[in-house]
């Protein structure tokens, strides 16, 4: 069997207190699990990957000179943003895709899935986050890269970007402050979805342990094509840079979850 790497780590400065991480940024599958019975168009879509994450995240990461963990594995496999408990963690039907790779699923393969794929990528984040931490001295700033769909279900999402987050506020406010300043771009707070979900990447490398983060959504028509990516690099290297410059978002400060009490 072909030795597959569930996620790239792009080193840059861990000193400089900044992480970014892309759960979904690729839509690759080992070569044993051939397309799980889906058309290759199926891989185009959103329900394999976040259209345009994977060269935002590398031109942010060159940029800021942060490092960033990259997701190498399709979210149709396993969803690596999604708590190993979740029901939705190996989708059996997507966006109205049926998943002929997913069901029936054993027990043995469900394991197989989460210790070779999702288990090293989240270690993946462990680590870098670790190393930030070491040689910055302080908690770095964890920023979460994702991309949402122009409409849904025949309904267009006037958003050009949004902020997701459960109950942190320290990194999110001043980052949709600063967003929407230019007065160009319309900003979602929690929207198109609700950043409070049990068991997610931030959930387990952020909420629990207090580190300070947001999770930024773009609207994946603006990122589809280089001069898009190029754009969006523009737009959000500098408030990047700028928060990261805060103190307060450096700081070990546990909040309390939407979803309920932590465990332990």
């Amino acid at each position: 069997m072909q030795h597959y790497y569930p996620y790239e780590i792009i080193e840059g400065n861990p000193a400089n207190g900044l992480v970014l991480l892309a759960d979904h940024a690729m839509n690759r599958l080992p070569p044993e699990y051939g397309k799980l019975g889906l058309p290759d168009s199926a891989f185009t879509r959103h329900i394999a990957y976040d259209i345009g994450v994977e060269p935002l995240t590398r031109e942010l990461a060159a940029a800021l000179d942060a490092p960033a963990v990259l997701g190498c594995f399709s979210r149709l496999l396993i969803d690596p943003n999604r708590g190993e408990d979740d029901p939705t963690l190996i989708m059996k039907i997507s966006d109205g895709a049926i998943v002929p790779g997913n069901h029936p699923i054993t027990e043995e393969e469900w394991e197989n899935r989460l210790n070779r794929f999702h288990r090293p990528y989240h270690h993946a984040v462990s680590q870098t986050i670790a190393r930030a931490a070491t040689a910055g001295g302080k908690a770095p700033l964890v920023i979460s890269l994702h991309s949402f769909t122009p409409a849904w279900k025949g309904v267009d999402r006037p958003w050009h970007a949004a902020v997701l987050w459960d109950n942190d506020p320290r990194a999110v406010f001043p980052l949709i402050e600063r967003l929407e300043a230019t007065g160009d771009i319309a900003v979602g707070n929690n929207e198109p979805y609700d950043g409070a979900l049990r068991g997610d990447t931030m959930y387990r490398h952020c909420m629990t342990p207090g580190i300070a983060h947001a999770l930024i959504e773009i609207r994946q028509d603006l990122i589809a094509d280089a001069a898009g990516v190029a754009a969006w690099t523009r737009r959000l290297a500098p408030i990047l840079t700028e928060l990261n410059g805060l103190p307060k978002l450096h700081d070990y400060q546990r909040h309390p979850s939407r979803t309920g009490a932590y465990d332990g």
